[in-house]
């Protein structure tokens, strides 16, 4: 008997479509009833099977690609799969590891946020993602300023919610390192608990006084801002950190160019991007692991991803969101540990600091 739309799938039912969307999670192709049989421990037929699937794809959960092919699911039966057949599972050993040394480089320059997108893209084969409160936003604790040689300065900037981010930026003018600690100190003395937006702005406007127009401190940090510190021609309010996008070439998905272009398009877009990424920083603290599949995205473009967020929070301030960004066709149960785990990772982070 066909199922009716709002009714509830009988426990065969939910079997079933529980082992159609595994095995299309790992092969990609479409299953049949036939190999669904040969998998089962008890006597159910094919035709039965068949049977099944048929009411299955009438109430919308599975879809046939081809005439001949098997069954796929549709983006209500990945809503369904998440919501009541999903296990929950342990981060295993290995990944683990992977995680913990990649994150606590001791030798890397890149911000914790880099390392977080970069670790995720590595570890999930899928575009990892970081989104944070700008940071010419942030409200200033601490900031240094290291001479790397070479014209390169590193910037390690403590924010007042604890957050640590490092930047290289490349400078034209010579700089010795008495010259940044002098300069860190008369920021740190008389801006701390200032965005570095707001004291880029008051020191240009001390700098039309006469008084401090040859002030060497001054000058020399408006020098390190128009040098990459802060992106003056950026109209965001967030800072994005995205690795991975090139993971997506090759799964069976993107074989076709067409996918692949919208997707680049949009990356390219940073404001396209940002509204998209910006659904995750909705999240409220607390809120935990949040879930978006295909056509629940509000971006047309993106109707064949998943996106699988969790806010960032210290202190129950929202600090951004850090999540996954890949096909429906996704390991959601791995996927979720792995954001989960990241999550609370971050946090020890920030406590550390």
């Amino acid at each position: 008997m066909s199922l009716g739309k709002n009714q509830e799938l009988n426990e065969r039912e939910r079997e079933i479509l529980k082992a159609i969307i595994k095995s299309y999670i790992a092969s990609g192709k479409p299953v049949g009833s036939r190999v669904l049989s040969k998998k089962r421990k008890d006597s159910l037929s094919p035709a039965t099977i068949r049977n099944i699937m048929a009411d299955l794809e009438e109430a919308g959960y599975l879809v046939q690609p081809h005439t001949s092919a098997g069954r796929v699911p549709t983006d209500k039966g990945y809503r369904f799969y998440v919501d009541n057949l999903l296990q929950t599972t342990k981060l295993n050993k290995s990944d683990q590891e992977f995680i913990d040394q990649s994150i606590f480089q001791t030798d890397s320059h890149d911000s914790v946020m880099e390392r977080i997108s970069q670790t995720i893209s590595q570890v999930t084969d899928n575009i990892g993602f970081v989104i944070s409160p700008s940071l010419g936003n942030n409200l200033l604790r601490h900031i240094e300023f290291v001479h790397l040689g070479e014209r390169m300065i590193l910037v390690i900037i403590v924010s007042k919610s604890g957050l640590v981010q490092n930047r290289i930026i490349r400078v034209e003018e010579h700089f010795t390192q008495r010259d940044l600690d002098e300069t860190a100190r008369y920021v740190n003395q008389n801006f701390s608990g200032c965005s570095l937006r707001f004291i880029r702005n008051d020191v240009l406007r001390k700098m039309g006084e006469e008084k401090a127009l040859y002030d060497r401190l001054l000058k020399n940090f408006i020098l390190l801002c128009s040098r990459g510190l802060i992106d003056e021609v950026s109209e965001l309010d967030v800072d994005i950190y995205l690795d991975g996008a090139s993971n997506l070439i090759t799964k069976p998905e993107f074989t076709t160019s067409m996918r692949m272009r919208s997707l680049f398009k949009t990356f390219e877009k940073k404001s396209k991007l940002v509204k998209i990424l910006n659904e995750c920083l909705h999240d409220k603290p607390g809120e935990g692991v949040r879930i978006i599949i295909g056509s629940e995205n509000s971006i047309p473009g993106m109707r064949d991803y998943s996106l699988i967020s969790s806010p960032l929070t210290h202190q129950d301030h929202n600090l951004g969101s850090v999540g996954i960004l890949g096909p429906t066709r996704m390991e959601y149960a791995r996927a979720i540990t792995i954001v989960d785990y990241i999550t609370k990772l971050y946090g020890q982070i920030l406590n550390a600091n």
